[in-house]
């Protein structure tokens, strides 16, 4: 039995369309926000491969992410290590309040923007509430010795994504893949993504989980 964990970041417009796939194979996912970057209406984040990508305003933000596990990515998404203290705090802080109220339940993981983090990063992110933290560095170990250290097995765009499924199927492993909604710019890498959620969810020795699930 494999324990199957997804995670997106930035809250894109782009992410309607991946949550219905989820929806229609019943896939869980955990989605991690900054919500200083969300305004009243949807705004222009940045290009990506001749593609605009767009962020959901902040009133859209509930009714999109129903039902899956929201994590805090951060106010606005800088380099942690590079901002003052003051700021830090800020960045961890607020943005689980916002959140929170936004969603009406507890935000109980953060994601490191850039996997910028260090101790005292850590130590600020644990005493703020979160009860784990994740980056973006890929390892197959099973779940961390520290929780705030969660780290994927791969990109959904890995070349070795189902190698590493199987593998870690093996061993009653967890495999964990992350991305971003922005990074699907054609209708093959839609398709591909659709044939990689109905695959797993119609696999006898493989479930879902919220990465709360599995660390809390």
């Amino acid at each position: 039995m494999v324990k199957v964990v997804q995670s997106w970041d930035d809250g894109l417009v782009s992410d309607i369309r991946l949550i219905e796939i989820f929806r229609r194979h019943q896939a869980k996912a955990t989605f991690c926000l900054n919500p200083g970057l969300h305004h009243d209406t949807r705004s222009f984040g940045w290009r990506h491969e001749n593609s605009e990508v767009w962020r959901l305003s902040i009133h859209e933000l509930y009714h999109v992410y129903e039902g899956f596990e929201i994590c805090s990515h951060s106010m606005t998404h800088p380099c942690l290590t590079d901002i003052p203290y003051d700021q830090l705090q800020w960045e961890i802080k607020a943005s689980k309040q916002i959140l929170e109220d936004v969603f009406h339940k507890p935000v109980l993981g953060f994601c490191y923007p850039f996997n910028a983090y260090n101790d005292s990063i850590k130590k600020i992110v644990r005493s703020s509430g979160y009860k784990w933290a994740r980056g973006n560095q890929h390892h197959e170990d099973l779940l961390p010795a520290d929780p705030f250290e969660f780290h994927p097995s791969c990109h959904f765009l890995d070349h070795d994504f189902w190698d590493k499924y199987d593998r870690l199927k093996l061993t009653n492993g967890v495999f964990f893949f992350w991305g971003h909604s922005y990074e699907l710019i054609s209708e093959g890498m839609w398709h591909d993504i659709g044939e990689k959620i109905k695959g797993i969810s119609l696999d006898p020795d493989a479930e879902w989980f919220f990465l709360d699930e599995l660390i809390i």
